[in-house]
C-alpha cells in the first residue's frame, strides 16, 4: 500500500522539475535502505523484485526531471540576451530622461550675474594654457564648449587665488595702518611736550612763536587794506611793546579760493587787448549785487589794560575788522554792550554814513549804510587801513583849519597810538 501511494505520488501531474527531482531522490533513498535491511535481516527476497521496479520508476522520474531542467535552462539561455537587451534599453531610457532633465534645468538656469558671458572662442585660443587650449580649429562643438568651461574654471581659480593673496596683503596693511594710527594718535602729545620744552630755547634765541608765524602766513592772504592795518598794529606792538594782540581769523580755504580767483581775473585783464565794448551795468539792489560781501579773513584786535602789573589778566576791548569787497570799506565790530565806545571815539565819526563818495553813489540816493550790521565803517578805520578819505568840500571853502588841535596832520590824528589811547580812555570812562 505504501509503494502504491509512492507510485501515485510520483505520477502526480503539474509538479515542478525540482520538486519531482527531490521526491524521486527521497524515494530512491528509502528503497535502497529497505533493500539493505532485507539483506541484513535475512528476509525473503521476493520483495526485492517489487523494490527494483519502484527503483526503475524513480529513475524514469529522475530522467524526466533532468530533461525538464535542461529544457528550462535552454529556454532561459535563449531568452537571456533579450532580457539583457531590454534591461539595457531601460537603463539607457532612464539615462536619457536624466540628461534631458539636466539639460532643461541648465537652459532654464538664471544666473546671479546675467551680464557676464562665457569666455569667447577667440580668447580661448589666445589666452588659454596649452593643457586646455584645443589642438586644432576643427574641434567639435561639444569639446570646444568643454574647453571653454575648463578655461573659465581655470580663470576663476586664479582669481580666487589672487583674491586670497590680496586679502592677506590687505590684512597686513590694516595691521600696519593700525600701528601707524596708534603712533600718530600719540604723536600730538609728544609734539606738545616737545613744543613746551622748546619754549625756553625760543625765548633765549628771540624766535617768533608758532602762533605768530601762523598769523604771518595767513596775513599774506589778507586784502591790502587789512594787511596794511595788520602790519601797523604789529609794528606798533614791537616798537612800543604795547599790550595788544592781533589775530587773523576766518576760513583758510575760502581765502585761498578767493586769491586764486583774483589771480585768474588779473591774468585775463592783463591779456585783454582793450577792444571789449563797455556795457552799461544793470542797476541792482544791495542784496542782488552782493554789496556787503565780506572777505573770508578778518582781523581780531585784543586791547589790554596798560596800567595793571599783569596786563593779560584784564582785557579791555576786543575789536573785529572786516573788509567789504564791493564797497572797498573796512568795518569795525565790537560787543553790543560796548558800542558806545566806538561811536564817540572821534567827533563826526559815528559810522552811520559811508566815508567815500564812491560808496554813496553805489548805495544809492539815500546813502544809507545797513544798520542791521554789527560792524560800522568808521573813518579812523579807513585811515588805519591806508584808504584815503577825501572830504566832500575843501577845508579852505568850509573855513576849517587844516591843523588839528591834537595832532599836526590827519595821519597823526588817526594813528595807531592815538586810536589805542582813545579806546582805553573811553573804556575806562564808560566803565
Amino acid at each position: 500500500m505504501q509503494w502504491e501511494m509512492t507510485k501515485d505520488t510520483t505520477m502526480a501531474p503539474e509538479r515542478s522539475p525540482l520538486e519531482l527531482l527531490r521526491e524521486s531522490r527521497s524515494s530512491i533513498e528509502e528503497i535502497i535502505s529497505r533493500m539493505l535491511s532485507i539483506k541484513k535481516q535475512g528476509d525473503p527476497k521476493s520483495e526485492n523484485r517489487e523494490l527494483v521496479t519502484q527503483m526503475f520508476l524513480n529513475f524514469i522520474n529522475l530522467r524526466q526531471a533532468n530533461r525538464a531542467i535542461l529544457m528550462e535552462e535552454e529556454r532561459v539561455r535563449r531568452e537571456s540576451p533579450m532580457d539583457f537587451t531590454a534591461l539595457e534599453l531601460h537603463n539607457l531610457t532612464y539615462e536619457k530622461s536624466h540628461y534631458l532633465k539636466a539639460t532643461r534645468s541648465s537652459r532654464e538656469f538664471k544666473s546671479k550675474y546675467p551680464d557676464i558671458d562665457l569666455i569667447s572662442e577667440q580668447d580661448l585660443f589666445r589666452d588659454a594654457p596649452e593643457a586646455i587650449k584645443p589642438q586644432n580649429d576643427t574641434c567639435h562643438d561639444h569639446d570646444l564648449m568643454l574647453k571653454r568651461l575648463n578655461f573659465e574654471l581655470h580663470q576663476r581659480k586664479e582669481v580666487c587665488k589672487l583674491r586670497a593673496e590680496l586679502e592677506q596683503r590687505r590684512k597686513c596693511l590694516l595691521e600696519a595702518n593700525s600701528e601707524r594710527s596708534k603712533f600718530l594718535s600719540s604723536l600730538p602729545l609728544h609734539l606738545k611736550s616737545l613744543k613746551k620744552a622748546s619754549l625756553p630755547v625760543q625765548s633765549q634765541l628771540s624766535l617768533p612763536s608758532p602762533k605768530k608765524l601762523k598769523y604771518h602766513d595767513l596775513a599774506e592772504l589778507l586784502p591790502p587794506p587789512l594787511y596794511v592795518m595788520y602790519s601797523k598794529f604789529m609794528a606798533h606792538k614791537e616798537a612800543f611793546e604795547d599790550n595788544i594782540d592781533i589775530e587773523v581769523s576766518g576760513c583758510l580755504k575760502d581765502a585761498q579760493s578767493y586769491a586764486r580767483q583774483q589771480a585768474e581775473q588779473n591774468q585775463e585783464s592783463s591779456g585783454d587787448d582793450g577792444k571789449r565794448q563797455r556795457k552799461r551795468p544793470k542797476k541792482e539792489t544791495s542784496d542782488e549785487a552782493g554789496l556787503y560781501r565780506v572777505h573770508p579773513l578778518k582781523l581780531v584786535l585784543h586791547i589790554y589794560d596798560d596800567e595793571t602789573p599783569d596786563p593779560k589778566s584784564h582785557k579791555l576791548v576786543m575789536l573785529t575788522f572786516e573788509y567789504l569787497l564791493k564797497l572797498n570799506l573796512v568795518c569795525v565790530g565790537i560787543e553790543e554792550s560796548q558800542e558806545d565806545i566806538l561811536c564817540d571815539l572821534f567827533p563826526d565819526d559815528a559810522g552811520l554814513e559811508p566815508p567815500h563818495q564812491s560808496t554813496k553813489l553805489i548805495l544809492g540816493d539815500d546813502h544809507a549804510f545797513d544798520e542791521s550790521r554789527t560792524s560800522r565803517p568808521y573813518k579812523w578805520a579807513q585811515h588805519l587801513a591806508g584808504i584815503e578819505v577825501l572830504p566832500e568840500m575843501s577845508p579852505f571853502v568850509t573855513g576849517k583849519d587844516t591843523q588839528n588841535s591834537d595832532t599836526a596832520s590827519v595821519s597823526d590824528h588817526y594813528s595807531v597810538q592815538t586810536v589805542l589811547r582813545r579806546l582805553r580812555s573811553q573804556k575806562k570812562r564808560l566803565s
